[in-house]
């Protein structure tokens, strides 16, 4: 996800009406992953058991890549590759401190009330966050309200509630299952590619550094998509497509963007152009990598970022997989 937020500390309410899930099944199961930054293992065992059940039904086979020298991250590697497609595992949460004091992981919306899960070693929790004004400093920070003290180093990630209705999805994290679950549905028919799920995005990044000299000097691949998830603003809105970014806080080059957008309008795929001023993702790395790389971030856009209440139009996930696999047969 991008790494900054136009509207802080904003949540949805009221909440969408509950409907029964349709093709985005898949989707709903990984949002309720715990895998925040620095502990994607749920999130890694997950993937690579879901892509040995499901690759013998995909067009072409993958080789595997995952390990030590990988650590928690995954890389697929399929026929003769020229592009990867880049998208972080990891999710936004908070760390317990000390007492009921809490530490943010990446950039969560901290409101008072939110529910928080996760588990130490005396069983799992369900937690309320609080928001305390510190009286030296007059910022506010998080505490959380439950019946014991959690053990210091415990994960809370928001509690998972999945909306959804005729157009949109919504639920935590959003950013960026959403970005891996385009990933999985490119798979499905990709000849030639390489697909990275990446960690730590959420917080400083890290993962992306060594994985493109790898895919570099194995595969003499330079060139890539980040396969993540960008924001509702006033120029990118609901239902108009998938959002090719044009910059945020960094700038791709621009001979490779206009390549995408070329192929975007050649497959007629409906798509919205974006230009912000901040914001970042794992294409960080990438622009400042030992070896050259073009990259371009493309992804739907969502309101509600960072919150329990992230929410995706239909039509804009649709675009996002049907221009992904465009591009990684004429890339």
């Amino acid at each position: 996800m991008k790494q900054a937020n136009p509207k802080p500390e904003t949540v949805a309410k009221p909440r969408d009406t509950k409907t029964s899930p349709s093709a985005y099944e898949l989707l709903k199961t990984m949002c309720a992953i715990h895998a925040p930054s620095g502990n994607e293992v749920a999130m890694k065992e997950f993937l690579l058991s879901y892509i040995k059940k499901e690759k013998k039904n995909w067009k072409h086979k993958p080789t595997v890549y995952e390990g030590k020298e990988l650590q928690d991250c995954i890389v697929l590697s399929f026929g003769k590759p020229r592009t990867a497609i880049f998208a972080h595992m990891d999710s936004i949460g908070y760390t317990v401190r000390y007492g009921k004091q809490l530490v943010k992981i990446g950039g969560p919306v901290m409101q008072e009330g939110m529910l928080l899960v996760g588990e130490d070693s005396k069983g799992k929790a369900e937690v309320k966050l609080k928001v305390v004004t510190d009286k030296k400093t007059g910022y506010n920070k998080a505490e959380y309200v439950f019946k014991r003290e959690l053990e210091t180093g415990t994960e809370l990630t928001y509690k998972p509630d999945w909306r959804e209705d005729k157009n949109f999805v919504q639920c935590c994290y959003m950013d960026n299952r959403l970005g891996v679950y385009n990933a999985l549905k490119v798979a499905e028919t990709l000849k030639d590619g390489i697909i990275v799920f990446s960690c730590w995005e959420e917080h400083g990044g890290g993962s992306v550094s060594y994985l493109q000299r790898y895919i570099q000097e194995t595969y003499g691949v330079s060139q890539a998509l980040i396969s993540d998830i960008t924001w509702v603003t006033e120029g990118v809105k609901h239902g108009n497509g998938v959002a090719i970014s044009m910059r945020d806080s960094l700038i791709p080059r621009r001979s490779y963007v206009n390549k995408i957008i070329s192929i975007a309008k050649k497959y007629a795929i409906p798509h919205q152009l974006e230009v912000e001023g901040s914001g970042g993702s794992d294409a960080k790395e990438l622009q400042m990598a030992e070896y050259p790389w073009d990259w371009c971030f493309i992804g739907a856009p969502e309101e509600f970022v960072h919150s329990p209440d992230e929410k995706v139009h239909k039509k804009d996930i649709e675009s996002m997989i049907e221009l992904y696999k465009a591009l990684m047969k004429e890339l």
